[in-house]
C-alpha cells in the first residue's frame, strides 16, 4: 500500500497548486491514500468548510490540523460532521470540536490516522506521548499513520523513536520546511521530521517575504499576506505492508 503525506497547504494558492499536481502524482506513483495537513488552507490562516471541501475534491482523503485548527469558527461544525477532517487528538475532549483520529476503510484493509500536537513552544496540551499510547490501543488495524504537528525537532524525533514498531509512519508538520532525514526506523516505522509546505517557494512559510522581514526587523504587528509566484508541493511517500503495518520504503519529494 502506498500512502502520501503532504506538508502544510498554505492558502488558496497552495490549494490550487495541490489540485493541479496531485491527480497526476497519484496516477504515476499508484498512490492508495492521501493525507494532507490543511490547518493553513484558508487565506488568512486556519481552515474553512470551503477550503476543506476543495482539498477533499482535489483528491485528499484525510485532512489533519494543528495549532491553527480552530482559528476559523465557521469550521467548528464541519469538524463534528466530517469523519476525515481531524485536529490534534491531545486537545481536550468535550470543549473542542471534532476528533483527533480517523479510520479510512479501503476494503482490503483499514488505515488509522492519528493527529497529535507537540507541547514545546506551542499550546500546553495533553502529553502527546501518553495521548499516542491511549489512541493506538483503540486502533483495530496494523496500519497507523501519525501526523505530529510540532515545533521542536527533538520532540518530533523522540516521538518517532517512542512509536517505532507500534505505528506504520510518523511525519512531522508545522515548520513548513522540509527536512532531509527521512528514514525507516529500526522496528519498521517510516519517519520524517517535517514534510514541508505546499505553497509559494519565494516566501517565508508561504507569506510575502518582505512582510516577514518587517515583522522581525521592526518588532511591530504586520498583516501577513500570501506570497505569489512559483509553488511547490512537499510530500513524502510511504510503501507500507498491509498485513504487519511496517514501512518497506520511504521517498521524500518536492513537486514543482
Amino acid at each position: 500500500m502506498k500512502i502520501l503525506a503532504i506538508g502544510d497547504v498554505v492558502g488558496s494558492i497552495g490549494c490550487r497548486f495541490l489540485r493541479d499536481k496531485l491527480p497526476s502524482l497519484k496516477r504515476s506513483e499508484r498512490i492508495d491514500l492521501v493525507i494532507a495537513n490543511g490547518e493553513n488552507s484558508a487565506d488568512g490562516n486556519g481552515i474553512t468548510p470551503s477550503s476543506a471541501d476543495y482539498l477533499f475534491s482535489s483528491g485528499v482523503d484525510v485532512i489533519t490540523g494543528g495549532n491553527h485548527s480552530f482559528r476559523r469558527r465557521e469550521s467548528y461544525s464541519y469538524y463534528d460532521d466530517s469523519p476525515f477532517l481531524i485536529r490534534p487528538a491531545n486537545y481536550p475532549e468535550g470543549t473542542t470540536p471534532g476528533c483527533g483520529t480517523a479510520v479510512f476503510d479501503m476494503g482490503r484493509c483499514r488505515v488509522g490516522v492519528i493527529n497529535l500536537m507537540g507541547c514545546m513552544y506551542l499550546d500546553s496540551l495533553e502529553d502527546p506521548f501518553r495521548s499516542a499510547d491511549r489512541l493506538i490501543k483503540k486502533m483495530d488495524t496494523p496500519v497507523i499513520i501519525v501526523d505530529f504537528h510540532a515545533e521542536a525537532t527533538a520532540e518530533k524525533r523522540a516521538l518517532g523513536f517512542y512509536l517505532d514498531g507500534r505505528v506504520s509512519a510518523v511525519f512531522g508538520t508545522h515548520t513548513h520546511v522540509q527536512t532531509a532525514d527521512e528514514q525507516i526506523l529500526e522496528k519498521g516505522t517510516g519517519y520524517i521530521t517535517d514534510v514541508g509546505m505546499t505553497g509559494t517557494v519565494q516566501s517565508v512559510l508561504g507569506v510575502k517575504k518582505e512582510l516577514a522581514v518587517s515583522k522581525f526587523r521592526d518588532k511591530l504587528p504586520v498583516r501577513f499576506d500570501l506570497a505569489d509566484g512559483v509553488c511547490c508541493m512537499d510530500c513524502v511517500l510511504y510503501d507500507i505492508n498491509e498485513k504487519n503495518g511496517k514501512t518497506s520504503a520511504i521517498k521524500r519529494m518536492r513537486i514543482v
